[in-house]
């Protein structure tokens, strides 16, 4: 058998090496790489700096790639400029190596690319002043959108509208004009928009003088009725055209209705299509990142090559976003026969990553270890565990577990300390709840909607500074505490 054609050297702390070396043990041999590991002399992998690093970094020959611990603070440049060979971080916790390596392994070169154009509606454009127009354009650029959709009250004419499309215009934005209303359509189209939706039965005659594309939808979405008629028309007046047979909401004809896009497809083979996702994510009871994913995909692959999405509904207030996402997951899953799996972790709202144990085992002897007076809390198996010098506490209720801590003789929890530990504790029955995965003082994850950490407990960076002048011998503090033995 071949030797493996890559070698990696990894770098760790000393209370790491153990767990590093037994996954690494597993993993190597699957994913097809010999390894190295060099224990730098430092308890706590989580405070290493790339400067300190460097000054103590011994490459074994043959090494094709250097892996840090993700933890490790300061640019990467900084180690790439004492070795030769390509530096990169890992992950933050050394258990989730097989899903880094399972992620590598996809061709993820150009990963991102999309064909999918994300129309973004901003519903009764006409009752809000110019400014806040304008802000919500912006706003929904920002998220993704490709184009702005001006959402029209039916029944009135908009006498602002070539005003309102001039501005977003001027702005830079693609605009189109969610009208049925003639005089409408055409002041927005004069001003400068370039879609027009929509077209049917009723305005078809005057689609013609407007110069530019239109969406085409039935007359009667369940039987079709007007459809081809009105696209044969189109096509024969020269008119751009993308068919749209209208998405139904689900207890109104959902199956059938996505079955009449396969329909067009099948009778229009070359045609562009549309998607109004909105009577789906704006009318259904759910959270609408899994349903902007399902629906994406459904057009990625039926060759439907523009979606129109709205953020009215609370649920649904994050859609724009999640299509971008979703259009260049789906994209990468179609194009390249592969499935859309750990590629998108932005698009894990609810649950995120899969939670990590570490056990009592772990938990023991990492309690046997620790010098400092600082807890470490953890979220596993249901329970909430606070660990300490020679102190490991399990309990659910952390109220209880903090009587718990009482009752074991700590009374140098100061006032500051307990509201630390209460704010952490929150976040860690979050976590247990939603089985999502906990990190002392690092943010719950919840994909493109998560924040950022409120700063608390001690300086990590002064920890880290400290770290290094005295030999990297320090014990973690409180704001770091967490990553002690099982960052790389």
């Amino acid at each position: 058998m071949a030797p493996p054609a890559e070698r990696i050297h990894f770098v760790t702390g000393k209370l790491a090496e153990h767990s590093l070396r037994r996954v690494l043990e597993e993993l190597a041999p699957r994913a097809g790489f010999a390894y190295s590991v060099q224990v730098l002399n430092i308890t706590v992998a989580a405070l290493l700096t790339t400067p300190w690093i460097a000054r103590r970094l011994v490459v074994p020959e043959g090494t094709t790639r250097v892996i840090l611990p993700g933890s490790v603070s300061g640019p990467l440049e900084t180690v790439q400029a004492a070795t030769p060979v390509p530096v990169e971080r890992g992950p933050e916790d050394l258990r989730r190596l097989d899903e880094f390596f399972g992620q590598q392994s996809q061709d993820l070169v150009g990963y991102g690319a999309s064909d999918i154009e994300i129309i973004a509606e901003i519903n009764h454009a006409p009752r809000l002043s110019a400014a806040a127009l304008l802000a919500e354009a912006r706003r929904l650029r920002d998220e993704g959108a490709d184009r702005i959709d001006l959402g029209c009250d039916p029944g009135s004419v908009w006498g602002d509208v070539a005003a309102a499309v001039r501005m977003l215009v001027a702005e830079g934005l693609s605009v189109s004009i969610d009208s049925f209303e003639p005089r409408e359509i055409a002041a927005a189209v004069r001003a400068g928009a370039s879609l027009v939706l929509s077209v049917n039965s009723s305005n078809v005659a005057a689609a013609p003088d407007w110069g530019c594309e239109v969406v085409v939808v039935p007359d009667v979405p369940a039987t079709m009725e007007g459809l081809f008629e009105s696209v044969e028309r189109l096509a024969t007046a020269g008119v751009p055209l993308r068919v749209d047979p209208v998405l139904e909401p689900i207890g109104f004809g959902f199956a059938a209705s996505l079955g009449r896009y396969l329909d067009c497809r099948r009778r229009l083979p070359e045609a562009e299509m549309m998607m109004g996702i909105g009577n789906l994510t704006e009318l259904t009871d759910v959270d609408s990142a899994g349903i902007n994913v399902l629906l994406l995909g459904f057009c990625q692959e039926v060759g439907i090559r523009s979606i129109l999405t709205t953020e009215v509904i609370h649920w649904a207030a994050s859609s724009v976003r999640e299509c971008a996402l979703a259009s260049a997951l789906v994209h990468h899953a179609v194009s390249r026969r592969t499935l859309p799996k750990h590629v998108e972790p932005r698009l894990v709202t609810l649950r995120s990553g899969k939670p990590q144990v570490h056990g009592d085992a772990v938990l023991d002897r990492m309690a046997e270890a620790i010098r400092d007076p600082n807890f470490r809390i953890f979220a596993e198996r249901g329970a909430i565990h606070l660990v300490g010098a020679g102190l490991h506490l399990v309990q659910r209720d952390p109220f209880a577990l903090f009587a718990s801590l009482s009752a074991a003789g700590r009374t140098d929890v100061d006032p500051s300390h307990a509201f630390y530990l209460g704010y952490e504790m929150s976040k860690a029955v979050t976590a247990l709840s939603l089985g999502k995965d906990y990190r002392q003082d690092q943010a719950l994850d919840w994909g493109h909607l998560t924040q950022p950490e409120i700063a608390h407990g001690p300086s990590r960076a002064a920890a880290q500074v400290a770290a290094a002048a005295e030999g990297a011998a320090t014990p973690a503090p409180a704001a770091a505490a967490v990553s002690l033995g099982e960052s790389l």
